[in-house]
């Protein structure tokens, strides 16, 4: 191929993959339709991308035609362990793109015999950034290939440059829409705490102003009765003003339940172990759960008294809430099956997993398990 040619197809590639890029707003299926891409045009054989976040250690978020052995027992060499073009990265040798490494990886699986790699034994590591911001690592590579000329790595170093650019953009997008999400939340608090709670807050008085104003006996259970329902209906606004905007949970879960039981009127004990900072969506599926659960305590346990604790351990973390209530029995149903397909759902989207054991007179235990990501530091 002439030079002319060549610079013609770099440019194409270019093109194409930053086309590709503006059109995707997530995060993973843009970089697999991206990897896939370049993969095919620069003629090359496999690639994989990490994602490497400071607390949480690295993921392997996207790949494409890796060797078996690679791909055995599920990505297992993929997704466990350290490798050389990941410390290169974490400590700040791998500025630009590097012109072959070997991979620890593949060593590896050719000792333990995981299968084959296809000849591959090499590969390229190109860090994806946006400015002072890092994301990860692109590695490519291709059987037998042990250098990359100087214009593969020009081009592989501009589409890393374009991956992590449109990454940023995703990312800008996403924490706008959880302000707005935020914003909204705030303001729909502000309206029922502004409308609804001093309506009801209104016609609780008028309620007891009109008992004391008659002598009539049954007319003075009727308002004491409507009083009532109005205090009722009081706290159930309350809450669901503290599950839209809760206040505390800046300052940690333990000290979110704790206030939360208050304004429910129940002592909430809760014991931390091992916790350190959670991912922002691990943190409110948790939050969301154990809200939950204490309402639940509060309507059907007929306790005043609830126990909660959180341990975080390296691959997972687990919520348990117990109380010592009424119980219930399987046979009879879930007394809170709505709020029970809520949390099932909730634990479900982070691929967690949601336990209830109870029987009459027994009390409930509700126990969570939520894994944290693969290769967490």
């Amino acid at each position: 191929m002439s030079k002319d040619k060549q610079d013609i197809q770099e440019l194409l590639t270019l093109k194409s993959i930053a086309e590709t890029l503006n059109e995707c707003n997530d995060v993973k299926e843009m970089l697999q339709t991206v990897l896939k891409e370049l993969i095919q045009v620069m003629k090359l054989q496999c690639g994989w991308i990490f994602f490497v976040h400071p607390k949480e250690g690295y993921s392997l978020i996207a790949d494409y035609q890796l060797p078996p052995a690679l791909t055995w027992g599920n990505k297992k060499p993929m997704c466990e362990g350290d490798c050389w073009c990941l410390e290169r990265y974490r400590d700040g040798r791998l500025q630009r793109a590097a012109n072959v490494i070997e991979c620890k990886r593949l060593e590896q699986a050719i000792e333990e015999q995981w299968g084959d790699t296809n000849g591959v034994t090499h590969h390229a590591s190109i860090p994806l950034r946006a400015g002072d911001e890092k994301f990860g690592v692109l590695n490519v590579a291709a059987p037998h290939k042990t250098s990359f000329s100087n214009k593969e790595l020009a081009l592989l170093e501009a589409v890393a440059y374009q991956i992590g650019t449109a990454i940023k953009r995703i990312k800008l997008a996403e924490n706008e829409q959880k302000l707005a999400l935020i914003a909204e939340r705030n303001r729909l608090a502000r309206d029922l705490h502004d409308s609804v709670s001093q309506l009801l807050f209104s016609l609780q008085l008028t309620a007891r102003g009109a008992k004391e104003m008659t002598e009539d006996e049954t007319i003075k259970d009727m308002f004491a009765y409507i009083q009532q329902l109005a205090q009722e209906a009081l706290q159930e606004m309350r809450a669901l003003i503290w599950q839209l905007r809760p206040h505390g949970l800046e300052h940690g879960l333990a000290n979110a339940f704790q206030h939360y039981g208050d304004m429910l009127g129940l002592k909430v004990t809760v014991d931390i172990n091992g916790l350190i900072d959670l991912p922002n969506e691990v943190e409110e599926c948790l939050w969301r759960v154990g809200q939950e659960a204490l309402n639940n305590c509060k309507k059907h346990a007929g306790v005043s008294e609830v126990d909660m604790a959180i341990h975080a351990q390296k691959h997972h973390v687990h919520m348990k809430v117990y109380d010592e209530g009424c119980g219930f029995s399987k046979a009879d149903g879930h007394p809170f099956s709505l709020g029970l397909n809520s949390m099932k759902e909730r634990v479900a989207s982070l691929n967690g997993e949601i336990h209830i054991k109870s029987s009459v007179g027994e009390g409930t235990t509700i126990d969570v398990i939520i894994p944290l990501k693969k290769g967490r530091g």
